[in-house]
């Protein structure tokens, strides 16, 4: 999860003396679904200025269709729903319309007895999503699942339609199963529920196996196989005992596997996870990105078994590779443009292959390359609301010495920076720094208007860090804030405050934090460590103490958090929780402070909210507080989304800029 959303990207604003609100004097206004306190009216000519930017959309490539439309998921009301295209720039059709956004759009197989495909939707971002059949033939839609609050997804479909496995919550609430659905009678049954969180990655091309993926953490999954009709599930054993896993999909013969891992090889730790082959009647085993030193980050194989796509993670930018199959060698493919890559997708007839791909000045959209001749055309042109796309600001990548070392040397933090093309009307630019959430999730340069906003109408300069256990550095890098070492990352944010103090066209006097989820931690954490050197701070759905967050976050997500962050139940992590978490140190914060939630946030409670915004208003200082009773973790309604940007901005306006 990677959040790369204008949600957690931050806008940018500025000050005046303002009469700043005691505790007893809230100004609270409820219009519709949301509370906001102490924010002021948005100003006509900034909501104005803001229009264009908050008008700009992406589209996501979803799969292939039988007869060679695409389906994609974007958004031209109020929230993303799928639409089909069936040519190169041609009319983007919108099959669903719900108030509430959908995803997880898996199009039935070329092979199925059926066209349509399988969607997900929850309830104003509760993210209790129930599965449905959008049907081709008489454009109905089906609920697939309980349509209660459970959990539903990953849908995975045999290749002639007639199985879908998906994970689900539904038993107990707490553990991630994986169910089977025959999609000819309707019947639905447990297939694995062995504790922990299933999921359900490739049928064999029989339909006879399926295999699966116990996940525990970023860092130790296990993969198994499980008979589709005894329900007999054999876990693969796991060199070193415990490793990353990404995908696995059966090779086009059903023998061999495909799959991505960091397990060890020859007994040597690795620390990217390589694409490797299996096949465990010869014992041939083959890691075909060894002179890779990246992630990969995903895989397809086409269904004709001639080719495989992969994407490899090299410092925050996609790279894709096709491979010729059986023999594994790479074949030419067109240039593409430097971004983020994702949806691959290879049509009916493995000729074609489409791709997603996001760049930081031009929003996702859909492109198809024909294999034959490596040629590359692009599918959706989606609109950037009538921008000059030549004055967006490209980001570089920079590197920061932070406090420790890493073999004798000083470790640094990649950081993308997107710097203002005009010159500033002080000499020296405000900054925010912008902090992913996860913490395990990795900050890309893919196309954010926030970031494009400041940097061209407030001339802003925005530096967006992959601190330490980010993804996507190795193994190593991932595990240096786990539990007791969490505020490690905080020291990196330091580290990134006295860089900027060594810019010459930097303001080190005017600059702010912004971060959603446990980038909203990381908001408030640094909050109470640099307030004498923060201007001002942005939290979105953020952590504000780790003992209550893990007692109220929902069941299905406790033990996968505990993980990441340390057990509260265990003494020695309760106590380090109560000395780092922001609640605990709010009288530490004194910086105006704009928190923001979802109150239906299944993930981050919206208490942490509450009793952050009340402890450090305790203090006398200004927090601005916005509540919306119809989302989650994150504003996905564009009305919603739009006010919460205006907001930011009004409030970087007041409280970073001094206009």
């Amino acid at each position: 999860m990677l959040l790369r959303t204008a949600l957690f990207a931050a806008l940018l604003t500025a000050l005046p003396a303002f009469a700043f609100a005691q505790p007893d004097e809230v100004k609270r206004d409820i219009v519709g679904n949301r509370t906001s306190e102490n924010i002021p009216e948005i100003p006509a000519a900034l909501i104005d200025q803001l229009n264009r930017y908050q008008n700009t959309r992406g589209a996501g490539v979803a799969g292939w269709t039988k007869n060679g439309c695409l389906l994609i998921s974007t958004r031209f009301a109020e929230t993303a729903q799928a639409h089909r295209v069936c040519q190169p720039l041609g009319m983007r059709e919108q099959l669903t319309f719900y108030p509430e956004p959908v995803g997880g759009i898996t199009p039935a197989p070329a092979q199925g007895w059926r066209e349509g495909f399988v969607f997900a939707k929850d309830k104003g971002g509760d993210e209790f999503s129930q599965l449905y059949w959008f049907d081709e033939a008489t454009r109905s839609t089906t609920l697939l699942t309980d349509g209660g609050r459970s959990q539903n997804g990953g849908t995975t479909l045999s290749r002639d339609g007639g199985l879908m496995a998906y994970g689900s919550t539904a038993r107990n609430g707490t553990d991630r199963d994986i169910w089977l659905r025959n999609t000819r009678t309707g019947e639905s049954r447990v297939l694995v529920d062995a504790g922990g969180s299933w999921a359900p990655l490739d049928f064999s091309p029989d339909g006879k196996q399926l295999l699966v993926m116990k996940y525990v953490s970023a860092a130790e999954s296990y993969p198994g196989v499980v008979a589709v009709d005894t329900g007999k599930l054999e876990l693969f054993p796991v060199d070193g005992g415990k490793a990353a896993f990404g995908g696995f999909a059966f090779a086009p013969d059903g023998k061999a596997v495909y799959f991505i891992s960091d397990e060890p090889l020859q007994g040597k730790p690795q620390e990217f996870k390589t694409l490797r082959y299996h096949d465990p009647a010869s014992g041939t085993f083959e890691v075909l990105t060894a002179n890779i030193p990246w992630d990969v980050d995903d895989f397809a194989i086409a269904d004709d078994g001639k080719h495989l796509a992969f994407t490899t993670n090299e410092d925050g930018i996609s790279r894709l590779r096709v491979l010729s199959l059986p023999s594994h060698k790479e074949i030419r493919l067109p240039e593409l443009p430097i971004g983020v890559i994702g949806g691959l997708a290879f049509s009916p007839d493995g000729k074609r292959l489409a791709l997603s791909l996001n760049s930081a000045t031009s929003p996702s959209d859909a492109y198809v390359i024909d294999l034959a001749n490596a040629s590359l055309t692009r599918w959706t042109q989606s609109e950037v609301g009538g921008l000059d796309a030549s004055k967006f600001v490209a980001p570089t990548l920079i590197r920061y010495p932070t406090f420790d070392t890493v073999d004798g040397k000083t470790r640094t933090i990649p950081a993308f920076f997107y710097k203002p093309a005009k010159p500033s009307k002080t000499g020296k630019y405000p900054v925010v720094i912008n902090i992913h959430g996860g913490p395990e999730g990795q900050s890309q340069p893919s196309f954010n208007p926030t970031a494009q906003f400041m940097a061209n109408e407030l001339g802003v300069a925005m530096l967006v860090p992959n601190v330490r256990g980010s993804s996507g550095y190795g193994k190593t890098y991932l595990s240096l804030d786990n539990a007791a070492k969490r505020e490690d990352s905080v020291k990196d944010i330091g580290a990134l405050l006295d860089w900027i103090a060594q810019q010459p066209e930097l303001d080190a006097s005017r600059i702010g934090v912004i971060g959603g989820s446990y980038g909203g931690y990381m908001v408030l954490a640094s909050l109470t460590h640099y307030s004498d050197r923060i201007r001002a701070g942005v939290d979105i759905v953020g952590i504000s103490h780790f003992g209550t967050f893990l007692k109220n976050t929902e069941n299905y997500r406790r033990d996968l958090r505990r993980v990441e962050y340390g057990d509260e139940r265990d003494p020695a992590m309760a106590a380090v929780f109560e000395q780092i978490s922001p609640l605990n140190n709010a009288a530490k914060i004194q910086s105006p402070l704009f928190v923001a939630q979802g109150k239906n946030d299944p993930r981050v409670p919206w208490t942490e909210a509450e009793q952050i915004v009340k402890a450090v208003r305790g203090n006398g200082q200004p927090v601005w507080y916005l509540l919306y009773a119809d989302e989650g973790h994150g504003f996905r309604k564009k009305a919603n989304n739009d006010y919460y940007n205006a907001a930011t901005m009004l409030f970087w306006q007041q409280h970073l800029l001094n206009e």
